[in-house]
Parts: structure tokens; sequence; C-alpha cells
């Protein structure tokens, strides 16, 4: 039996899905009742998953408080911590006293850091170097399961994904998939960033495959298309899916970051314009996957998106 927490969300639903696909056996857990086949109420350091986790001998840990702009807590830090720290490594002593085999974690790229040089894309092996509260708090639960898999042979997998796309997804790509649906030029042909993705059709593949894999335990991988691109290329690749001419101009980038310092959106300009990439080697060559799907696919499979089309007009 799989366990996937965060079973309601976008990833999560994606993987459940795939899941009955291939006919095997699962349970979905989160927050509240109605959507998930248990519900276990908040996710922290104090959470009773013993239901959850019964007769189960594998766990996808996919539930967060994930990272978002103009945070309203008191203490962001705190509260990413409550989460995604003290209330995964909570699931995961939980899961080891039930007989649980492997753990697999859901991270992300941001443990590494915010940005990438040219040429320089980040590696799992690389020194964690996690800038905000979310990146920090993912980074300290990667810590505490390896403790955890050290004193109790429990096999712990993490996964570092950057930003992940498909039909569904909200926030940064669900504005961004927005702004290049319509049909105004875009004054961005003159950024030269790299930025690795992952569709989510990819991302499932690849947390089957760690599930499973032997050669994943106790290993931190990172995840991607295998497909880096600029923002031009990525909007370009957009409006073809949708059929639309690219209709890109340039600016140059230094006006953005004026703009963006003068409007206090530093971070979102760091978003726009900066680098982030992934090397995805490693996770290639010692679990032997290859992305099964390519950007085309899941860039097309948002524009047949059910509803897509009315927001065009």
């Amino acid at each position: 039996m799989i366990l996937v927490t965060g079973g309601s969300g976008f990833v999560g639903k994606a993987l459940t899905g795939e899941l009955a696909r291939r006919g095997l056996p699962y349970r979905s857990a989160g927050r509240r009742t109605g959507v998930c086949d248990v519900a276990v109420g908040e996710i922290d350091g104090s959470t009773d998953w013993s239901q959850a986790l019964a007769g189960v001998d594998l766990v996808v840990h996919l539930a967060a408080r994930v990272h978002v702009m103009n945070d309203t807590a008191v203490d962001p830090l705190a509260a990413f911590r409550a989460s995604n720290t003290d209330g995964t490594l909570n699931l995961a002593r939980q899961a080891a006293a039930c007989g649980v085999k492997r753990f697999v974690f859901i991270s992300t790229l941001k443990v590494n850091g915010e940005e990438t040089l040219p040429g320089h894309p980040f590696r799992a092996g690389d020194a964690p170097q996690p800038l905000d509260p979310y990146g920090v708090s993912k980074r300290e639960a990667e810590d505490g399961l390896s403790r955890i898999a050290a004193e109790t042979g429990m096999e712990v997998v993490c996964i570092r994904p950057p930003l992940v796309y498909g039909p569904g997804v909200k926030a940064n790509f669900a504005a961004l998939h927005k702004l290049a649906s319509g049909s105004l030029p875009l004054p961005f042909l003159s950024i030269r960033n790299r930025r690795s993705m992952v569709y989510v059709g990819n991302l499932v593949d690849f947390i089957l495959r760690c599930a499973e894999h032997p050669a994943a335990a106790n290993r931190t991988f990172l995840v991607s298309d295998g497909d880096d691109v600029s923002l031009p290329v990525l909007i370009s690749r957009i409006r073809v899916s949708l059929g639309k001419p690219a209709r890109l101009f340039p600016v140059p980038p230094f006006v953005f970051t004026l703009a963006a310092r003068l409007l206090g959106k530093q971070e979102f300009a760091q978003r726009l314009l900066g680098s982030l990439e992934a090397d995805i080697a490693e996770s290639r060559a010692v679990l032997g996957w290859t992305p099964p799907f390519t950007m085309a696919d899941g860039l097309k499979a948002m524009a047949f998106e059910p509803g897509l089309s009315s927001r065009q007009k």
C-alpha cells in the first residue's frame, strides 16, 4: 500500500491518477475530509498519522506549506518549519515505527539556491544554499530525514524539483501562461536567462521510479524536463501550443530590473530574469530515467485544459 500525502493538491492529483491507472493500491491523506481518503488535520509536529499509515509500506510525502509571494505570516520561517520540517519528520518517525520500507520526500530545487550562473547548473551533490524560509525548511527536513534513515533503517529518497507546470497549475506559472496566452506583443525578446522546469507528468513518472528503484535508496535527486529554456523561448512555445505567433520585441533587461526596484518587486524580477538550472545527468544515469514527455507535450496538455479557450476571449 502506498500513502500519498497532499493527494488533493496539483501534483497529488496527478500522482494518484497515475497510480490508479497502473492499478497500484494507494491511500491519500490530507488536511480536510471529502478530498482525501484520510483526513489528518493540520500537518505539524503533533499530527497523528496512525490511521493513514495502517498497512502502508511506501510513503510519498507531497503535503507542504508551499512558497508564496508576499507571505503574510508574522514569522514565515517558523510557519514553514512547523509544516515542512516538523510535520515531515513527525510523519517519517511514525512511518518508520509502522514498518514503512521507503519514504519519498518531495523537496525543492530552492534547497540548492535561488539562481545559477550561465553554464553552471545545480547538481544534487552541491552544498545546499537555501535563501528563503521555504527552502530552509525543506533543507532542514532533508537533514532530519537522513538522520531518521540512519537510526531506523527506513530508506529515504529526496527529490528536488524546480517549477512544476501542467493542467491545473496555479501561482507563477499560471500567471505567466495567462500573459502569454494573450495576443499583445510582449517585451521579453532580449532576456537571455535559462530555467529548468518539470512537467507534472514527468515528475510523477520520476517519483514512481524513485519509489521502486533499488539504487534510489538514501539518495537525493534533481529532476526536470531536461530542456532548459529562456523566458522568450518559453513564451514562444506557449503561444505555439495555442496556435498563436510569438510576437516578442526587445527591451533591455536593465529596464525590468530598474522598474522592479522602483516598485519593490525585486523578487519577481529575479524570477523573471534570473537563471535557475538543474543538472539531471545523475538522475538519468543512476535510475536509467528519461523524461517520458517533452515540454511541447506538457504545454499542449495545458492548451487543451477545459475552460482555457474561454479565458482567451
